[in-house]
């Protein structure tokens, strides 16, 4: 393209740069919101721009890591951490068991746990012969001093950002146990990483540059002209953008089906051809029927499988349904009627109500079983689910899973290799698959499958297993329950032939109308 074809192709937000800087000077984002007065979008969308046209290119990247104070960071600067409140409740009230501390100071029973473990070995809270908590009396510890020091520091700061580079390793060590990269609601501080890019305008910048103050193009020219312009006459002293006649019409896109909507079609079809009724559920629901239902002790290190994202309001459920209620909070105590010894912990009714996304489409299962199912009976579902992850080729924090169960005297670990081995490969369209023992709380045996990728290698499609009567009976089922989660995104990754979730949910239409499908 010739230099004048150049400049009538340049937008105002290019001319403004070109004229501004040399090829000598480093520019960014930030300098260009902060001496053009650009918006952040603008700027980004300028060496967007630039750079295609081999105007400006990249010198390099700069990444930053900051610390942003979270929701209960707030919460915690302002009333003191779950630490020094509890302290301060047994400097002032004695003794205590951490349900009682619990329920007294409306701290989460799993987070006095923690806090507790925390404090006890720094020896400022011990155990006495009763299972009760206690002072000893030894002062707070430089952690304590240093976290408040940071709550502190990040409230004052701008934004409510820290720079990792102005932290002391005492405070990066701290902070280090207090901050998340991702589900920081349960965390005093958000892990920001943030990235530079530093351009330059190239040679030939320099020579459109002197093009366009010989044409006289200031970048300040109009592009179109509005009623207040007309009203007010101001248009009389304004230059106009030129326009190009010759520019194509757009093409007229016929519309189609989206293949990731085809292939969840198909999926359906497939498993209502063979017999199974489809079911489907709230995408809020409680921790009983997210966790407690499924025999997930409430605060068990197993429950951390499933990072939960809670709702603000209303918090909790008004109740959970009977007998339902009794029965799960009876085999968590005791084992209930089931022949298990249960988890031997005082249920919590109140923890149980809590309202969550779901985070895992067996919830939809556990509610099937307390609906009276047929048996023998087979029943699937397609659940949206939300769960904390770190968002990568293979995970999304906001996914679908295929979710069945089939009920009947009759089955067992064979049949469910058989239904895993048809997700696997005639619906995936694996050709190498493998099955590999598993642990689910809720699940006895437990089997993970395995396919391979051609580019992305091996990764799990999903967990299975038998229910355990723990999970059957509390809901009134008394025979082998099978049950799967199949991550269908990723049976969709493999079928139809991409490298990464993410293009599932991918904003180039362009890419989405030439995707192929066998669906």
């Amino acid at each position: 393209m010739d230099t004048q074809a150049l400049i009538k192709n340049l937008h105002p937000l290019e001319i403004r740069v070109l004229r501004t800087y040399s090829a000598k000077d480093e520019i960014t984002a930030e300098r260009l919101q902060k001496e053009l007065e650009y918006k952040e979008g603008h700027a980004n969308q300028a060496f967007s721009w630039l750079a295609g046209k081999e105007l400006a290119v990249v010198v390099r990247r700069e990444p930053h890591t900051f610390f942003e104070i979270t929701e209960l960071g707030r919460t915690f600067a302002e009333n003191g951490t779950n630490d020094e409140r509890i302290v301060a409740f047994l400097k002032e009230k004695g003794p205590h068991s951490l349900p009682e501390i619990a329920s007294l100071l409306k701290i989460e029973n799993k987070d006095v746990g923690s806090a507790f473990g925390l404090l006890s070995k720094e020896n400022i809270v011990a155990m006495d012969v009763d299972k009760k908590a206690i002072f000893t009396g030894k002062p707070l510890s430089e952690r304590m001093a240093v976290t408040a020091a940071l709550l502190k520091k990040a409230t004052s700061c701008d934004n409510n950002l820290i720079d990792h580079s102005s932290l002391t390793k005492a405070e990066l060590d701290c902070i280090g146990s207090l901050a998340k990269k991702r589900g920081a609601t349960d965390s005093a501080f958000r892990i920001v990483e943030r990235e530079t890019v530093v351009y330059k305008l190239t040679a030939n910048a320099e020579n459109i540059k002197k093009a366009l103050e010989v044409a006289g193009v200031t970048g300040e020219e109009l592009g179109s002209l509005t009623p207040k312009m007309i009203a007010s006459g101001e248009w009389k002293n304004k230059t106009f953008r030129g326009y190009n006649i010759a520019v194509p019409p757009a093409r007229i896109i016929l519309g189609r089906t989206n293949p990731y909507v085809s292939f969840l079609e198909s999926v359906k079809d497939k498993l209502v051809s063979i017999g199974f009724e489809e079911f489907d559920g709230s995408l809020v629901e409680t921790e009983f029927w997210n966790g407690d239902a499924l025999f997930m002790p409430q605060f068990h290190a197993a429950r951390d499988i499933h990072d939960v994202y809670y709702v603000k309001n209303p918090t909790h459920a008004k109740k959970i349904e009977e007998p339902y209620l009794s029965n799960v909070a009876a085999v968590h105590r005791d084992g209930g009627n089931t022949g298990s010894r249960g988890w031997n912990y005082k249920f919590d009714t109140d923890f149980t109500r809590r309202l969550i996304l779901r985070s895992q489409g067996t919830v939809l299962s556990a509610h099937q079983l307390a609906s009276n199912p047929k048996i023998p009976g087979k029943y699937f579902g397609i659940a949206r689910c939300f769960r904390y992850d770190k968002v990568d080729a293979t995970h999304l924090s906001d996914f679908y899973q295929t979710e069945g169960i089939v009920l009947g005297e009759e089955v067992n670990l064979k049949t469910l290799l058989g239904f895993l081995e048809m997700f696997a490969v005639e619906i995936a369209g694996a050709t190498d698959v493998k099955y590999v023992p598993g642990y689910f709380p809720f699940t006895e045996p437990s089997v993970e499958v395995h396919i391979k990728h051609p580019v992305l290698g091996w990764f799990e499609l999903g967990g299975s297993g038998i229910f355990r009567p723990e999970v059957t009976k509390a809901m009134g089922v008394d025979c082998p329950v099978l049950a799967w989660g199949i991550g269908i995104d990723r049976m969709a990754l493999m079928a139809l032939g991409l490298n990464d979730l993410r293009e599932l949910f991918s904003n180039d239409i362009e890419q989405v109308r030439l995707r192929k499908a066998r669906y």
